[in-house]
């Protein structure tokens, strides 16, 4: 996956467990514009399925996710 280009906002998530990210994923979601992208950082590797199944939810488009050294960087346009 290469990461997105432009990346509108940032959430750091670190030490944050499920269903903290989400949650705080889906707030910030709410502030922005559509096409906007967001970065989610995390280290809680049941971001890998719990943000691509909220995106399927909510409609909003998951562009992917990043791994390095068990820090995830998970990406969501908005719709």
């Amino acid at each position: 996956m290469d990461i997105p280009a432009k990346v509108d906002f940032k959430i750091n998530t670190l030490g944050q467990l499920c269903p903290m990210p989400i949650i705080l994923t889906s707030k910030k979601m709410r502030e922005m514009s559509a096409g906007e992208v967001l970065e989610v950082i995390s280290d809680d590797a049941g971001i890998k399925k719990d943000m691509p199944a909220w995106c399927n939810s909510t409609k909003n488009e998951y562009i992917g996710l990043v791994e390095d050294n068990k820090v995830f960087k998970a990406y969501v346009r908005k719709k």
